[in-house]
């Protein structure tokens, strides 16, 4: 008898609204994706050939927002960054997309078809072509000299400067779009003719 006037007693529960159920769930997972793509990753898209061929035209990439808060970026990150001072003087608005070649405080420059860092020949697999040469210039604190895989079609630091590292978005880590070329964005070893790069002052 307890336990048949205790059930009549409890209010039964109320059932939500569907429509405002299915807005509720719409609205948090609204504000998960946009804290994802703010603060953890999002995904990107290339729109010219400067990174061939190492990145295709309409290729679909993930880019890593979060590990450069932890640790900065290195040789041979593929990097997407919004466009620096000198770029922004040019009325440019959208990210661009480059590795890096250049660490803080190294000299870089090209001769005979080659990269130097620090006098030492970059080994660089993911070129197709060899580079144009260009003088030796030494990399600023906090910033970074970029450069496209299609070496001599790309607009990168040769002419415009240095990547500052507040520009920067995040480090490309995995494409994956088109289906026949899924594949993570492993950052390349690189040998080098007389001295270990790591060695190399950062």
């Amino acid at each position: 008898m307890f336990h048949q006037k205790l059930a009549q007693s409890t209010p039964s529960p109320k059932t939500e609204n569907p429509l405002l159920e299915g807005f509720k769930v719409l609205g948090i997972s609204a504000i998960l994706a946009l804290g994802i793509r703010t603060f953890v990753a999002e995904a990107r898209y290339i729109p010219s050939g400067s990174m061939e061929p190492t990145l295709q035209i309409n290729d679909r990439l993930i880019v890593d927002k979060l590990s450069y808060d932890f640790s900065p970026p290195q040789r041979g990150d593929i990097v997407v960054f919004n466009p620096t001072p000198a770029l922004k003087q040019q009325n440019f608005k959208d990210a661009f997309i480059k590795r890096v070649v250049g660490l803080p405080g190294e000299t870089v420059e090209i001769r005979n078809g080659r990269v130097y860092v620090n006098g030492a020949i970059l080994d660089e697999t993911y070129v197709a072509t060899p580079s144009k040469p260009w003088n030796p210039v030494l990399v600023p604190p906090d910033s970074y000299l970029v450069l496209g895989d299609n070496r001599n079609n790309s607009f990168d630091s040769r002419y415009w400067g240095f990547v500052p590292r507040s520009s920067i978005i995040g480090r490309a880590v995995f494409r994956f779009y088109p289906f026949d070329r899924i594949t993570s964005l492993n950052r390349p070893v690189y040998v080098t003719s007389h001295t270990n790069l790591k060695e190399i002052p950062q």
